[in-house]
């Protein structure tokens, strides 16, 4: 088929749910490393990898190999039966993950591993009410979309009751007016009146990314998860950390996002980045909290052995070629370079995020969003051979996320062909 028969046949038998970016979709045929091919062979330049999922790069030969041996030995035979890959994975994640985190449940996407997480706070504590950040995004399920602070993501409406939404630590658009380090951090300290007036004072959970990923990658100043998470831990709730965008090194300096912030989890999510492009959900907590998940309970393809292995194998990979140092290092560079156009260029009222998750927002006087001129920025950079991400509750933050193998060279080109579009888009 070409596109256009693609086209149409996605209009017939896919849900209209199931958009995609620009005017003229793009359809991709095959990919390699840092780049992917649409079906008439052009070049692209992949700097948001699978809304941040593709971590090491696509078909990476060690884990592709890996991953197939793997297929052609055992492929599936569910969590009822105890395999190799599956438990090497839970160990290896007890040792790299922060804090006292031991106990692993196993699904396959991050909204399957937010409903693990949010059960065993449930279970744990003995109460069901759950505090989430305004602009976060949990997943698609009923209870996801309820803690998801984004109405264009809550389809069907608010039906969960004990679900609280905070202030996030959004500094560009304050919801109290101030401006860090001036405000004394009232965003955060507003959880405790949040907990005391709209909850039963004794909530499950507090759950946050560390940068909001679909928010737009808005990353908290360094002290505000010790501000929150100490408040709600004097309330007796947990703290559940989603790393399913920040998480395998993506913020730089650190395997996990979190780490950042200088608190430990209670419960951990991960998914996207973690298997390179397979899908994956991973739930771990510490040992008393995971205890509490007994009874029936299972995920048939949970811990397949091979999605197992290709963890396995994207985490080998991050290790041996000290891709998060190169998260960090390059992501200074990157960030330089988005300065840069931040002074040449108005539209850009912030850049913000760390390491190899970087966002930008565009704006037009007063801090005005402009998702319009996202969309003529979109429309340049597919143009050029450029894929770029975007988000935020108005539509207007770029989101710049490529695999953690980049290098200099292509930050150069990315950032080169971004000049050459704004100019035109301004």
């Amino acid at each position: 088929m070409d596109k256009n028969e693609i086209y149409e046949k996605h209009k017939k038998y896919l849900a209209p749910c199931v958009s995609h970016y620009y005017k003229e979709p793009v359809v991709f045929d095959r990919g390699k490393g840092k780049y992917l091919y649409d079906i008439d062979g052009k070049e692209y330049l992949d700097f948001f990898g699978g809304i941040v999922t593709i971590s090491v790069g696509h078909c990476d030969e060690e884990i592709t190999e890996k991953t197939c041996e793997q297929m052609r030995r055992l492929q599936h035979t569910s969590t009822l039966y105890p395999t190799l890959p599956a438990i090497s994975l839970a160990e290896k994640l007890a040792q790299i993950t922060p804090g006292r985190l031991q106990k692993s449940f196993f699904t396959s996407s991050g909204t399957e591993a937010v409903e693990t997480a949010v059960l065993i706070a449930q279970l744990y504590t003995k109460s069901n009410e759950v505090i989430a950040l305004r602009h976060c995004y949990s997943g698609s399920s009923l209870l996801t979309m309820n803690i998801t602070g984004h109405q264009k993501w809550r389809l069907g409406g608010s039906l969960i009751p004990g679900i609280k939404h905070a202030h996030n630590a959004y500094c560009f658009r304050c919801a109290f007016g101030k401006e860090y380090p001036d405000c004394d951090l009232e965003c955060a300290k507003d959880v405790k009146e949040l907990i005391e007036t709209t909850t039963s004072g004794q909530p499950a959970a507090f759950i946050a990314e560390p940068i909001q990923g679909v928010g737009g990658f808005i990353t908290p100043p360094k002290e505000y998860f010790k501000e929150v998470v100490s408040i709600v831990k004097r309330c007796g709730g947990l703290f559940i950390c989603d790393e399913v965008q920040t998480g395998w090194g993506r913020t730089g300096g650190r395997m996990f996002g979190i780490e950042h912030w200088g608190v430990e989890p209670d419960i951990m999510v991960m998914a996207k980045g973690a298997a390179n492009g397979s899908p994956v959900g991973i739930t771990i907590a510490t040992p008393e909290a995971a205890d509490g998940l007994k009874g029936s309970h299972l995920s048939t393809f949970g811990g397949n052995p091979v999605t197992a292995t290709a963890v396995l194998a994207t985490i080998e990979a991050i290790e041996k070629r000290r891709l998060v140092q190169n998260a960090e290092q390059i992501g200074y560079f990157l960030r330089d370079r988005l300065e840069g156009l931040k002074e040449k260029f108005k539209i850009i009222g912030e850049v913000r995020g760390k390491g190899l998750i970087q966002g930008m927002e565009i704006v037009k006087e007063g801090k005005e969003p402009a998702p319009d001129l996202v969309n003529e920025i979109f429309e340049g950079t597919k143009k050029e051979g450029l894929l770029v991400g975007r988000g935020g509750l108005y539509g207007n933050v770029i989101r710049i996320t490529p695999p953690l193998t980049i290098e200099k060279g292509e930050i150069i080109k990315a950032a080169q062909i971004l000049d050459r579009v704004l100019e035109k888009v301004i």
